[in-house]
């Protein structure tokens, strides 16, 4: 009796052990694999940020400079506006109208077709006012009119003409070239050099190096 009492105990203690162990497994919590993104600090969020933006390209600026041929830049046709303006005072024998081209200062230069050198506006205008009232029936044809631009406040302007009037009663006419330098002084372009040279010059004051010598014509053989 003692004996099968001590059997059934043993039996009924290890069915006992082995339902606890069964609980116990099931009842333990195994760790989960987590697949989210783990968080940042904010000092890699920054650092990693700064790495993936590009470095911006700086816009350049637009220039302020005034573009060529813009309404404040002088042209050519300024520089012949006043050009024109001394042809027709010479034409007409205004002396106030002629005058008024040049630059009316001490250091204005002008190299007559005589040869001779005006300096000084004032010693021009008193020139041009004995000449002219003597002048009559003046007509000046130019040819081959030429302006350089020289910047913004220069210019040079060159051309041929011919020229023919009355001289204290008596008819002349005469050609020639001349080279005019033209300044812009405030809003209003003066002539500040004139160079006069006649297309017929006196031989004695040429260089015999510089002199042209006609062709000889050969002549025929009998």
């Amino acid at each position: 009796m003692s004996k099968k009492l001590f059997f059934i105990i043993t039996i009924t203690c290890a069915l006992a052990i082995t339902g606890f162990a069964q609980n116990t497994n099931s009842s333990t919590t195994r760790p989960r694999t987590s697949t989210s993104t783990p968080s940042k600090t904010p000092a890699q969020s920054v650092e990693e940020a700064g790495a993936q933006q590009a470095t911006p390209t700086p816009t350049p600026r637009a220039t302020t400079g005034r573009r060529a041929g813009s309404k404040a830049d002088p042209t050519s046709k300024d520089v012949l506006a006043a050009f024109n303006v001394l042809l027709d005072g010479i034409r007409k024998v205004d002396v106030n109208a002629v005058t008024s081209a040049y630059w009316n200062s001490p250091q204005f230069v002008r190299f007559n077709s005589n040869g001779t050198v005006t300096r000084g506006w004032a010693q021009m205008r008193t020139n041009l006012e004995s000449s002219y009232s003597k002048l009559e029936d003046v007509k000046l044809d130019e040819r081959d009119v030429r302006v350089q631009m020289l910047g913004r406040d220069g210019a040079v302007v060159t051309f041929l003409w011919t020229q023919s009037q009355t001289y204290n009663g008596t008819p002349e006419t005469a050609t020639g070239r001349t080279t005019l330098v033209f300044r812009r002084i405030g809003t209003s372009w003066k002539v500040v050099h004139t160079h006069i040279s006649p297309d017929g010059p006196d031989p004695s004051r040429i260089l015999p190096s510089e002199r042209t010598t006609p062709t000889a014509t050969p002549k025929a053989t009998p």
